[in-house]
């Protein structure tokens, strides 16, 4: 095993078990936020799957956000996106962040959270509880295993395709 296959697995290994995340409001009612705060508490406990939350995209695996894009806060939102290292995965909280709810319409929002930035997964609810918060971060880091198994034996495969003599 070479260092830089060494390497790879151990920055896998630690976004699987270590996601830091941001927080962003993009115009929320605060119902949303208030069930987010919760869930980075200790009765909840997200520290047991290494989830941090970070002031700063610039050190953030995981974008959490909450309420209808607003045209105030579009821009905003996908400067903070842009920030964010690759891989960056989204997630959408409340039928507002995913639908953007009641406020569909409104002269002032742009709509949901994907009508700006890729969404990779919607927790919905109005407001969205703590717990569902916490299973979509889990589904998240299991598909994120998936991807990152699937990515390895394709590169096993390649590597036994470009040995074979032609």
């Amino acid at each position: 095993m070479g260092i830089n296959t060494f390497v790879q697995k151990a920055v896998d290994w630690g976004l699987r078990k270590s996601p830091w995340i941001i927080h962003f409001n993009a115009g929320a009612c605060n119902g949303c936020d208030i069930e987010v705060v919760d869930a980075l508490t200790p009765r909840y406990d997200v520290e047991r799957f290494g989830i941090l939350q970070q002031g700063t995209p610039r050190h953030a695996d995981v974008l959490v956000c909450t309420g209808a894009v607003t045209l105030q806060t579009r821009d905003r939102l996908k400067q903070i996106y842009d920030q964010m290292p690759q891989p960056k995965f989204v997630i959408a909280v409340g039928t507002c962040a995913c639908t953007a709810g009641i406020f569909d319409g409104c002269y002032s929002v742009a709509g949901g959270i994907d009508s700006v930035i890729p969404v990779d997964i919607y927790v919905p609810g109005c407001a969205a509880r703590p717990e569902a918060l916490l299973d979509a971060v889990v589904k998240l880091l299991g598909g994120l295993e998936e991807i990152q198994k699937a990515a390895r034996q394709k590169e096993k495969q390649q590597k036994k395709a470009s040995k074979q003599p032609r």
